[in-house]
């Protein structure tokens, strides 16, 4: 199927893809790197068209690892590349990359609310609930589906926190979430 594609405010592209994706015979649909950073060395994804389908850190509770069938080109992750750089090297707050995710549409009005969690702030899951309608029961629901997040780092779900300003959970590890808000400024080294 052919994935739609919708603009965030943050300037990123975001969309679902339903159904399965192939070329034909032989067809590479997933093309992967792997990029130096603090955190450890990250593992990035895109289909085809270039989009950026996931971004992992070693050891993270559900991510992704290399598949047979997948492309390593360095090639589509260029722009990824530089704006990590810049990210770590404290020059840059947004991205501006595209991306393709896949999830229920619960996820995906979680994940497009991250988008819109700025650079140097924190939010709480009660909060990320309220922002896409959600009752405040649907707190554990937005949990889950931020743990699913599948783009770590560019999709900012380290800025989320408990109500209490405690530093819950996060799919890369405690420390890497400790790290990043470090990093932005939102904790004291």
């Amino acid at each position: 199927m052919t994935p739609t594609t919708t603009p965030t405010p943050t300037g990123t592209t975001t969309g679902t893809t339903t159904g399965t994706t192939t070329s034909g015979a032989g067809a590479v649909d997933t093309y992967w790197t792997s990029v130096d950073s603090p955190l450890g060395a990250l593992l990035l994804t895109a289909g085809p068209d270039g989009a950026l389908t996931s971004l992992s850190v070693p050891g993270q509770k559900g991510g992704r690892s290399v598949r047979d069938d997948w492309r390593q080109d360095p090639g589509p992750f260029r722009a990824a590349e530089e704006q990590l750089a810049a990210y770590f090297a404290g020059e840059l707050k947004d991205f501006r990359l595209p991306l393709l995710t896949t999830g229920t549409p619960f996820r995906e009005k979680v994940w497009a609310a991250l988008d819109d969690v700025p650079y140097g702030s924190t939010v709480s899951y009660g909060e990320i609930a309220a922002r896409i309608g959600a009752p405040r029961a649907a707190v554990r629901a937005v949990g889950g589906a931020i743990g699913a997040n599948p783009l770590l780092i560019v999709r900012p779900c380290h800025r989320v926190i408990g109500a209490d300003g405690a530093l819950t959970g996060y799919a890369g590890g405690l420390d890497r979430k400790i790290h990043l808000l470090t990093h932005e400024g939102v904790l004291r080294p």
